[in-house]
């Protein structure tokens, strides 16, 4: 069977996508010509998603990510209509609280766990099983540079992408030869999600970058496309770190 002109002849689960960085990897993976599935807990949003990404490459399936019925479910779909899965792309997560640790309900912390560790675990071991095992792929995490080093009044949300990132290099040894499994660490980057980091203040924001400004959905986007193409066919077990240069600030004076 021939491809559509302008397909790749792959396809994408992106879970979370139905807005920030979740819709930038979905929007650079169709760019490319690949076919996507993304996920998101609102439906009335994922199918605005899925519209404004091109309903004739992608489909939406609505669920809470670290709902094992819900992972069932995307991944079934994602087979019956497209018959493949070549990447995965884990982005759903959550950050429900904003204080110190000590005083943190072991509730809100097992939460953060559910979605921002255990659901990555659960996607990657549908796509593993359904299809990668015996046909290869790439998978990729999204981390956060919270989990590179201590995040204050976030530490759940940083101690569950340092998790995230131990993950990846746990999957990326078992999995290998046949599907890389890398992990990207933005900083903060312009999304609702992380809207409460800059928002009405946004120049002060970014003046602590060395490049200048506040990431945006489509810098990670382009890191994913890398990470599930050819181009980094020897590279696993990673994190990139996409920052706009906020780490080399560490240590100065």
């Amino acid at each position: 069977m021939t491809e559509t002109p302008g397909l790749s002849g792959k396809v994408a689960l992106v879970t979370g996508a139905s807005r920030g960085i979740g819709y930038g990897v979905a929007e650079a993976l169709v760019a490319r010509g690949d076919r996507v599935c993304i996920t998101g807990r609102n439906e009335d949003a994922l199918k605005e998603a899925v519209e404004r990404l091109g309903a004739d490459r992608v489909i939406g399936v609505a669920g809470k990510a670290h709902d094992e019925a819900h992972q069932a479910v995307a991944v079934e779909r994602v087979m019956e209509a497209f018959g493949r899965v070549d990447f995965l792309v884990n982005n759903a997560g959550t950050n429900p609280v904003f204080g110190p640790i000590a005083d943190l309900d072991l509730n809100v912390a097992r939460k953060v766990f559910e979605t921002n560790v255990i659901s990555a675990l659960g996607f990657a071991q549908r796509t593993w099983h359904a299809w990668q095992k015996d046909n290869g792929g790439a998978i990729v995490n999204i981390a956060s540079v919270a989990g590179l080093s201590p995040s204050p009044f976030i530490a759940a949300y940083g101690v569950s992408k340092a998790a995230l990132i131990n993950l990846t290099a746990q999957l990326a040894h078992e999995f290998a030869p046949g599907v890389r499994v890398n992990a990207i660490a933005p900083a903060v980057v312009k999304t609702k999600f992380a809207a409460a980091l800059y928002e009405g203040r946004e120049e002060e924001a970014a003046s602590g970058y060395p490049l200048g400004r506040l990431g945006v959905p489509s810098d990670i986007g382009g890191a994913a496309e890398f990470l599930t193409s050819e181009q980094s066919a020897w590279v696993t077990g990673q994190t990139l770190v996409v920052d706009g240069g906020i780490f080399l600030n560490a240590g100065v004076a």
